[in-house]
This record gives structure tokens, sequence and C-alpha cells, in this order.
């Protein structure tokens, strides 16, 4: 593969699609197609080209050595996806992310296994595929090693016997295997969890390895040992697990602990009359969004005070759908705030009482896609975020995923063929109920070949082309 080069020197006043605003582009290119930087809020937009970048004297052009397929297939597909990503491919260090993962035994999930890639990944199906079971597996995963209460997690789901596929007398067994991929080798995790009589789940297994890529044998296990309650690879990790764990090791159980622990599951349905949107939220809670979307308030009053040019991105998005609008009025009384907006037509402000489920949604999936990086999990996932949403409300998500997928993985569940259009096929995974089990697979590129030149993937899923269909 040729180098990619980034010549700094040129530039070009357009408009950006994401903010909006007149700002400078830098133009990458690479064979026939170029991309481009927004000066104001960093988005990046990919267009084909027939200009070539010509290098020359006092130029500090930033050569890629290599670039990934899948953002390689987004560039031709024309696509908008950050700068951000080619500067970490050049520096190597493109964020870790879960690169296979197989799960046998969770609910519907009998037999399953994903092989996502870095960025974005979406999940299509029929309504009971079991899309809301691979979120809610990664729930798990985050009660399991993050709070390391598993126990509490299997108790508030109905205990030990409903998360086993079709119950411990079916299905005695829970088996899990996740590789993490990072710049230099493969992050291996594994372990079993069987029904105890006290209706909780017990590890019988929980091991972890290093492989490095410039090796071609796989590294043994480490074992962690059998019978206990919670999570022994936190321990590991920090050195506490009566030396089970080699120190060489360790590195390793803190890549997959930081992981997995740090997957947040995201869902903003609960708009009712009871929803934490509607409730004030203490003004310090804002280091990072809540899965409700509950302290909202919180997150854009600090953003305003502490990162101004943000605030006011997000505020453009919103304005692109809902055109009355014209910015937050979050004022913080006695320690609390509460989720108030101002309109284009009226002196007055709206409260989340005021405001329509579909704004209240899109206000909280707008500030969670243009937080900064260190406000976000390492793995993101939304569970149908299109509900409720305009069409073009769900175009512009669809825009804004795929500019943060450039920094992060995300997996997103979705029933939305408007959603779908947003992404690379190759990116699609198809989930499907059969017998009470859930079948996963990725739709064959080469059999769609002619459907692919003149219609968009939700179009080919609307027709029943791909499956996950009722």
């Amino acid at each position: 593969m040729s180098d990619l080069v980034v010549d700094i020197r040129q530039k070009h006043e357009t408009t950006c699609r994401f903010c909006g605003g007149r700002s400078l582009r830098f133009p990458v290119t690479r064979g026939d197609y170029s991309y481009f930087e927004c000066g104001s809020c960093g988005n990046h937009r990919v267009s084909r080209t027939a200009e070539t970048v010509i290098e020359s004297g006092g130029a500090s052009p930033i050569r890629l050595r290599e670039v990934p397929a899948w953002l390689e297939a987004e560039r031709r597909r024309g696509v908008q996806v950050p700068l951000v990503l080619a500067k970490q491919i050049e520096a190597g260090t493109v964020p870790a992310y879960i690169e296979r993962l197989r799960i046998r035994g969770f609910r519907s999930l009998a037999d399953v296994a994903l092989l996502p890639g870095p960025g974005a990944n979406v999940l299509i199906g029929a309504n009971g595929s079991g899309k809301s079971n691979v979120i809610h597996f990664f729930n798990m995963l985050s009660w399991m090693l993050k709070s390391r209460r598993l126990a509490e997690f299997v108790s508030r789901q109905g205990g030990a016997d409903d998360q086993l596929h079709g119950g411990s007398g079916t299905t005695p067994r829970l088996d899990t295997e996740i590789r993490i991929r990072t710049s230099t080798g493969r992050n291996d995790y594994r372990f079993s969890l069987v029904s105890a009589h006290t209706n909780e789940l017990l590890f019988t297994e929980e091991s972890f390895r290093y492989s490095r890529d410039d090796l071609d044998t796989e590294a043994p296990w480490n074992h962690l040992g059998v019978g206990h309650r919670e999570a022994l690879i936190v321990e590991a990790g920090q050195g506490r697990d009566d030396g089970r764990a080699p120190e060489a090791n360790r590195q390793t159980a803190r890549t997959v602990t930081h992981l997995l622990r740090n997957c947040a599951a995201y869902q903003f349905h609960n708009t009712g009359s009871g929803s934490n949107f509607k409730k004030t939220s203490d003004a310090t809670d804002h280091a990072f969004l809540r899965a409700d979307g509950g302290n909202l308030a919180a997150i854009l009053h600090w953003l305003e005070n502490e990162d101004i040019r943000r605030y006011e991105l997000i505020c453009r998005h919103i304005q692109r759908v809902l055109p009355g609008f014209n910015r937050f009025e979050i004022d913080e009384k006695y320690g609390k705030v509460g989720l108030r907006w101002q309109s284009t037509h009226f002196d007055k402000t709206f409260g989340a009482h005021l405001t329509s489920d579909g704004s209240l949604r899109f206000f909280a999936l707008a500030t969670l896609l243009n937080l900064p990086g260190e406000m976000l999990p390492g793995v993101v996932l939304l569970d149908e975020p299109e509900l409720g949403l305009h069409p073009k409300a769900i175009s512009l998500v669809g825009d804004m995923i795929r500019a943060l997928a450039g920094s992060r993985q995300i997996i997103v569940a979705t029933q939305s063929p408007l959603l779908v259009d947003a992404f690379e096929l190759d990116r699609v995974f198809v989930l499907e109920m059969r017998d009470g089990r859930t079948e996963l697979r990725s739709p064959d590129r080469e059999a769609l070949g002619d459907w692919l030149e003149e219609f968009t993937v939700g179009e080919i899923w609307q027709k029943n082309l791909l499956g996950g269909r009722p």
C-alpha cells in the first residue's frame, strides 16, 4: 500500500457539514480521494478529487505507513471520518478495541461469534432477535469488572437462571472468549460461569494471556482459579492476586480490565413524566454522561463554562434539527441544575417538561457524541438511538457516530434503515432468531454486488436481501 500524505500547506475555504461555519480544510490525498479537516470542529469530509498532493521544500507532511481496510472502505464510500484517526495510525497509537467476542449461553445468545472492527459496528434485526441481549452482555461485563458486583447484576436481572439460555436446565454454563487488539498484539480473556444453588453465578474458569504479533505462536494462559463470585482479573492487574499472574502479565490484565470495565451502554428512551431528564441533578455530576442521560443538564452546564467551543458545536447540531432552538439556559441553584433552553421565537425559556420526547433524546445524543475523549468510555454502545427522531435527525446522528468512531469503538443496535445507510456494509451484522436462539452473520458483499451499485445498505435491508426482518 502506498503512503498516505497529509500536506499541511494547502488550505481551502468551505462550509463544514458538521458545524455549519466557514472553516479551513487541510486536504489529504491518496490515489483519487482527498479528505479535509474542519478547523473549527475537527470533523472530516472525504471526497473524490482529481488533484494530487505534490511535496516541495519547506513542507512537513505526515506519512501514514498503513491505512486500515475499514477506514479505506469508508474513504472509498465518501463518508466523514475524523483526521485524529489518521494521526493515531501514523503515531502507532490506535486505541485498543474488541476484535473478537464469542458468547455461549447468555440469554438468547446460545452460541454467537461477533467480529467487530475499530470504529462503528451496527447490529440489525427484527424485534426480539437478540440485539439488546448483546448490549446487556456488555452491561454485565461493566458490572463484573468496574464495580465487581456481578452478584448484584445477576440479582437485579432476575437471578442466574434467567441469564442462562433456556435456563440452567438447558444451559448449565455461560462461556465467554474476548480478544482485545492493541498496536502490538492480542489480549485474550475468557471465563465460564455456572449457576449455583443460591441462584448466583460462580466462576469455574477465568484466564487471560497476551500474544505478540511478531510471534507465530499463542502465549500460554494465566489461570486465576475457580469457585469465586467476582472477577479476579481486576486483582491480577493490581498485583493483588497472590502471585497467580507473573509481573510481566499484569499489564495484560490491566489492558483487559480497563477496556471492558469502560464499556458503557446508552439508552435515552425514558422521557416520561418520571424521567431523570426532567429532574434536577447535582451540578458537580459532570464526569461522564449517565446511561439514561439523567445528568445531561450538569454536563451541558460544565461544557458551557469549561469548553465553550464544544458547547456551541452541540447547540449548532441541535439547531439543524430544531430550528426554534437558540441555546441552553442552565443556571445553578443551591448546587442543583435543571435542563432548560431558550427559543429563538420567545424571550422565555422552556424546561424539559415542555420539550418533546424526540427533542430530549436528540439533546442527549448530540451531547454524548460530541463529548471530549476523557468524558467518554472506551467502547460506546447505543441501543436504538433512532427512537422518536425525525429522519433528518437520524442522518445527523449517523454522521456524528462516524466522526466519533475515529477515536473509539462504537456498537449500535438499530432498526432504522436510514441509520444503517450511514455505514459500510462490512460493518453491519445481521441478527435473527431461530428456534429460540440468536444467529449472527455478516452480509455477503459479493452476492450483493449488483444491488450495491444501485441501492444503499438501508434500502437493500428494506428489500429483505440482508435478512434481519420479521
